[in-house]
């Protein structure tokens, strides 16, 4: 009988305690979620009452956090080393695929390039004068709703002057237009001012490029029959000799409305070197100008035909 009654009182304080356990895991969400409201309406109260608090809970914390999430990061690692293998033979798959086509292109640009000449030397074209460039950095932007240039540093020390094409990654992205002794400006092809003639290849149109301070360019003067299909180049045409023709700029992109824009292949925004074309004057060119602008001193007689009553009866 002792026993069953020190059996009994004992599990009437267990019975209590399981009880209590329970309902306290029952209001358990309601309890945190009440309490974080709490702490969270005194935090935005007083924000500076907590900050120190925080402070300390952050600086206990960060060591244990750190050595909890290290064997993630190792884990994360591991992943991510044998998922780089893999993308890295991908990669190389399809770079010696097109190194392969890159080659078969070579020779084919080799024999244009000799046929070309041939053909050149046989009408007796006058070469272009070559081209040299300008390498350096882009020290500051004005990339603003009004105004897009670029700030480089290069100036008429290092030979540019006003009016040289400038070229970034892969395409022309402006020109200059300040030159100063150590630094100029340019003006990006996706100014409101900028105008740019060019030619569309494949239809062998011209056009005027102009920028409107945003990102896709538009093409002027146009013919409304004009044939342009969507991903044709936009290069330089050369006209007016501002720049030198063949310089490329762009790709055809047609709108939702059926308009077509013309998207660069560098985005000016990205650039941190550019080059400026320092394009060297045509000597057959000078030549021409400065005959044409010599003084006429001595200017030649050109005398009359005769008539045909002053031949003689013998001619």
């Amino acid at each position: 009988m002792a026993r069953r009654n020190l059996a009994r009182s004992t599990r009437k304080p267990m019975i209590h305690i399981h009880a209590i356990v329970a309902s306290a895991l029952r209001h358990a969400p309601l309890s945190l979620v009440g309490g974080a409201c709490v702490l969270m309406i005194l935090s935005l109260a007083a924000p500076h009452m907590w900050q120190g608090s925080r402070i300390s809970v952050t600086d206990i914390f960060a060591p244990i956090i750190t050595t909890i999430s290290q064997p993630f990061h190792y884990v994360a690692d591991i992943v991510g080393g044998m998922t780089g293998i893999t993308q890295l033979k991908a990669e190389n798959e399809r770079l010696k695929s097109e190194n392969t086509r890159l080659k078969e292109w070579y020779q084919t640009a080799l024999l244009l390039e000799a046929e070309n000449r041939s053909l050149k030397d046989v009408l007796n074209v006058l070469p272009d004068p070559s081209q040299s460039y300008i390498t350096t950095r882009v020290i500051a932007d004005s990339g603003t709703s009004f105004v897009r240039s670029l700030l480089v540093a290069a100036g008429t020390q290092d030979g540019v002057n006003k009016g040289q094409a400038v070229m970034g990654g892969q395409g022309m992205i402006g020109r200059i237009i300040e030159p100063g002794s150590r630094a100029s400006r340019v003006l990006l092809l996706t100014d409101i001012n900028s105008r740019v003639p060019v030619v569309v290849e494949g239809a062998n149109q011209r056009a005027i490029l102009a920028g409107n301070n945003e990102d896709l360019l538009t093409l002027e003067h146009m013919p409304s029959d004009s044939l342009i299909e969507e991903g044709a180049r936009i290069v330089t045409s050369g006209h007016g000799g501002m720049f030198p023709a063949g310089l490329p700029i762009g790709r055809v992109v047609k709108n939702e409305d059926g308009t077509f824009y013309v998207r660069p292949f560098t985005d000016p925004n990205n650039a941190n070197f550019i080059q400026i074309i320092e394009k060297p004057e045509d000597p057959h060119v000078r030549q021409s100008v400065d005959a044409l602008n010599a003084p006429d001193e001595t200017p030649a007689r050109v005398s009359a035909p005769a008539r045909p009553s002053e031949f003689s009866a013998d001619e």
